[in-house]
């Protein structure tokens, strides 16, 4: 049987209103034999204040909501959502996944109705979403708010330094096209671009296609001719244009040269393997959690930084 507040205060000898003082915060005013009593007839108990009526008593809930991208729930994502989950669960806090919407209103209801303690999204809040959820005295946490440095621009760097320090200069940058947008594309391409100007290498053509034969053919046509190494969005775009290459007879890496992403399982299994950059999820997790709490103020947070560091897997296709 669940334990209530009037439980509580029963065992405790007190009313139930000093019970839910003591239990908010507001426990000064009372004895310290009381609040002992009251302490002691919860842990008794196993009591658990509803999370509503510690919402309503704090002005917010202990949920902290995490907007998933609009993009590709791959392997990566669910394993930073799950260690978050549990690594915000022992600090007392709830996470809860919600789909990212372009629509403010939605998320003005989301707010409203949950009281979060915080939003934070993978991605960058529009300033429209910002304000919102300023006014609604919401900790906001995106990449744009944090100290650390953009995950995305870093891939982009790491694959046109790979390509390059391998000798190629004719290179093109490859977006996922499918209904949802590659939400992390736009700073890898943008930082793939500019570390190839910075080294004298021409501007790289950006191909976009869907995980498919006719559109990862489509793509090859458009380079126009072998001798081209591509930077890929993730590991499926480049198993795409490596099924594409062996179906135009073209030779892997002599003809084309490839580079992805996320080291999945099926990049290993690809003839010949993928070349890819792996990165350990646990310390995206770590940053996160570390942006977070201090935002939050909690105690015991730490102001260390931890940086998501990539590992290169040198594969068959450069």
């Amino acid at each position: 049987m669940i334990a209530t507040s009037q439980d509580v205060a029963d065992r405790a000898g007190v009313s139930r209103s000093t019970v839910s003082q003591i239990l908010n915060g507001r426990g000064d005013q009372f004895a310290a034999e009381t609040r002992e009593r009251v302490r002691q007839a919860v842990a008794e108990l196993g009591y658990e204040p509803s999370a509503a009526g510690r919402a309503l008593a704090k002005g917010s809930s202990d949920i902290v909501i995490a907007l998933i991208p609009d993009t590709t729930f791959g392997g990566n994502l669910q394993d930073i959502y799950g260690s978050l989950t549990d690594e915000l669960s022992r600090r007392g806090l709830t996470l809860v996944l919600r789909l990212s919407t372009q629509s403010e209103a939605s998320l003005d209801r989301l707010v409203v109705g949950m009281k979060p303690r915080a939003i934070m999204s993978l991605t960058r809040f529009s300033a429209a979403d910002r304000g919102l959820l300023e006014r609604r005295g919401v900790e906001a946490i995106d990449p744009h708010s944090t100290s650390h440095p953009d995950s995305n621009a870093e891939i982009g760097r790491l694959q046109a330094r790979h390509l390059l320090d391998r000798g190629y200069r004719r290179l093109a940058y490859a977006h996922l096209h499918d209904e949802r947008s590659d939400t992390f594309g736009g700073a890898r391409e943008r930082e793939f671009v500019a570390e190839c100007h910075t080294h004298g290498a021409d501007a790289p053509r950006i191909l976009t296609l869907g995980i498919n034969a006719e559109d990862a053919v489509s793509a090859l046509d458009q380079l126009g001719e072998p001798g081209f190494a591509v930077a890929c969005y993730n590991d499926d775009v480049a198993t795409a244009l490596l099924h594409a290459a062996s179906l135009r007879g073209w030779r892997v890496p002599q003809d084309l040269a490839l580079i992805g992403v996320d080291h999945t399982p099926l990049s290993r299994l690809t003839t010949p393997p993928l070349t890819t950059l792996e990165y350990d999820t646990s310390l995206v997790t770590e940053a996160i959690i570390q942006s977070l709490l201090s935002r939050l103020d909690k105690e015991g947070s730490s102001t260390a930084r931890t940086e998501v560091r990539f590992r290169l897997i040198a594969g068959g296709t450069t």
